[in-house]
């Protein structure tokens, strides 16, 4: 039997509002932090009890997990960074997590300790996890899990107006159709219809999240790619800018390198970093988004 939320908007059942932090798992904390404040990240807070820090510019959070214990189940982090997990704005965290079990998602192991909140999530594609997360306004999860770092601004601005675009999902040959599904099924996903794109990396599939806030971008091994080592991820995070060119400039000054060959080359529509750390990358795309809402400090 489904659920129903009588009170959930039409198209939106989960009341969502946006992405509230995406985090990374790495052992290579300082390297990968060092990579994140080229891209204009600045660290603000720690984990009381973890191995975890908080990175935030404007809208976006970003959690680094560099914790060498992992939740039952998961492997430890490794020395190339991934995208591990993405926490959801929701309405309500406990109807959510608990509407996406009955439609058949699959319980995220937790691991609650004194001082920390226990916050509600399933399973994702491979190892990631998804977070639901309604504490966001004037109380965060921030203010009880983390201890804020002396002397540093706790919301730093967006460099060139960098806010969440998306983030791009690799599934095996044949599989986009499930995943598919459970994005639409569970939490509202659209699919654009017309093979609509942004950026400059124009393939798979498209989907709008219900809160019109981001989108999510799932991909199969293209043609011909049957030698090459493909997992089920999430693969990359996209940033959106309001000008590519500018937020482009702007990266360089501060070091990061971008791929300029062929299709890849910046342009106004996108922009794609070089391969940094073994394999993570960040992609730059014109975005007509407004970036989500700033908690009040």
């Amino acid at each position: 039997m489904t659920f129903q939320d009588p009170n959930a908007e039409s198209g939106n059942p989960l009341g969502m509002d946006g992405i509230e932090f995406v985090e990374f798992a790495t052992s290579r904390p300082q390297e990968f932090g060092g990579l994140l404040q080229a891209m204009g990240f600045l660290p603000i807070a720690r984990h009381r009890s973890r191995e975890v820090t908080l990175y935030r510019q404007g809208s976006m959070n970003l959690i680094v997990n560099a914790h060498p214990e992992p939740l039952p189940g998961l492997a430890s982090p490794g020395d190339t960074p991934v995208v591990s997990a993405i926490a959801l704005r929701v309405r309500d965290a406990a109807h959510a997590w608990g509407r996406a079990l009955e439609l058949g998602a699959w319980e995220m192991p937790t691991r609650a300790s004194a001082m920390e909140l226990n916050i509600p999530g399933i399973h994702g594609v491979g190892e990631s996890l998804i977070y639901f997360v309604d504490r966001y306004r004037d109380f965060s999860i921030y203010d009880v899990d983390f201890v804020q770092l002396p002397g540093c601004n706790h919301h730093p601005p967006a460099l060139a107006g960098l806010h969440y675009f998306g983030v791009v999902q690799a599934v095996l040959s044949g599989r986009a159709v499930d995943w598919i599904d459970f994005y639409q099924s569970l939490f509202g996903f659209s699919v654009l219809l017309g093979g609509q794109h942004f950026g400059i990396l124009p393939r798979g599939t498209l989907l709008e999240s219900p809160c019109h806030k981001f989108y999510l971008q799932i991909i199969e091994p293209p043609p011909g790619s049957e030698d090459v080592p493909w997992d089920e991820q999430l693969l990359r995070v996209g940033f959106g800018a309001p000008d590519v060119v500018a937020a482009t400039q702007a990266l360089r000054q501060q070091g990061v390198v971008f791929v300029d060959r062929d299709s890849l080359q910046p342009t106004a529509k996108g922009a794609l970093t070089q391969v940094y750390l073994g394999g993570v990358a960040f992609e730059l795309v014109a975005s007509h988004l407004q970036p989500a809402s700033v908690r009040a400090a």
